[in-house]
């Protein structure tokens, strides 16, 4: 046998035995219902259901069993486990829900098929939801503490928002913060609510203080909130009240023992003159 048939053989043989593991490697598959379509779109306001049909495709010679499940929205089938018999394609459908409230925007998921043996297959979904874009949010439960300043931001609007914070404190001698505005570094979602803390190191620590925070975004969204304030160093207060106490108890005792005459010492008080004279007189009797 010459070289070159050798290696013919050789190649064959080693297709041969490729072949059974690639076929089935793709024995299945999973796509969105009536083909040419590469992924899933849907598009609803909030509070609508959509319909669509996902196909999983069985070309191999024996039964395959593979579940059915949802990633990034809310995708419900009509049989979550679907058995397909050799060389038969299953039409399974299911609903995309818009739940109420939700924002107008884009949202992605999957459908994800998975076999028996742990092999998946997904296939991409793009969910849009319509209505309109609404800017809105507030700044609430505004607190001064002594390592900042907790404010809470919250997210009235139906779009995400990135908002900027400024802050202004005045006290009785005049401007104590100024701070221009400045992106808060978080992203608001439609409906949440965040708890933040700017620092303030550098405050007073005798003073009454009035603090202004104001919340903007884009599409008009603008808040602003107002807090009042007092600083008192009570160490210090403690410190002049506990010497005045000691200072008024000192100088009471001086008074008192001021009054107290010695023993055998000065004239007899009016007292002691009458009962020595009611003593007198009891005698002569």
């Amino acid at each position: 046998m010459s070289s070159a048939v050798r290696v013919l053989c050789l190649s064959l043989l080693l297709l041969l035995a490729v072949a059974p593991v690639a076929t089935a490697a793709e024995a299945w598959t999973v796509a969105p219902s009536g083909g040419g379509r590469p992924s899933f779109y849907a598009e609803g306001a909030p509070g609508t259901v959509q319909q669509d049909t996902v196909s999983v495709t069985n070309r191999g010679d024996e039964p395959v069993t593979v579940r059915l499940h949802g990633t990034g929205v809310p995708i419900a089938f009509a049989d979550t486990a679907v058995r397909v018999p050799a060389r038969t394609r299953a039409e399974v459908p299911f609903t995309v829900t818009v739940p109420p409230g939700t924002a107008p925007g884009d949202r992605s998921g999957e459908i994800v098929a998975r076999e028996t043996d742990g092999r998946a297959r997904t296939v991409p979904l793009r969910l849009r939801v319509t209505g309109q874009e609404l800017s809105a949010l507030t700044v609430e439960h505004v607190r001064v503490h002594p390592d900042g300043i907790t404010y809470e931001l919250v997210n009235r609007g139906t779009t995400t928002l990135a908002p900027s914070l400024a802050i202004r404190a005045d006290g009785v001698f005049g401007r104590l913060l100024d701070r221009a505005p400045r992106p808060v570094s978080v992203d608001l979602p439609p409906g949440s609510r965040t708890k933040l803390t700017e620092p303030w190191p550098d405050r007073p620590a005798l003073d009454a203080v009035d603090v202004r925070l104001t919340v903007t975004a884009a599409g008009g969204a603008s808040d602003t909130a107002r807090v009042s304030a007092r600083f008192v160093p009570w160490g210090a207060v403690a410190g002049v009240g506990g010497f005045v106490v000691a200072a008024v108890g000192a100088l009471f005792v001086v008074r008192h023992r001021g009054r107290r005459r010695p023993d055998g010492d000065g004239e007899p008080t009016e007292t002691e003159q009458h009962h020595k004279q009611a003593e007198l007189t009891g005698a002569g009797t």
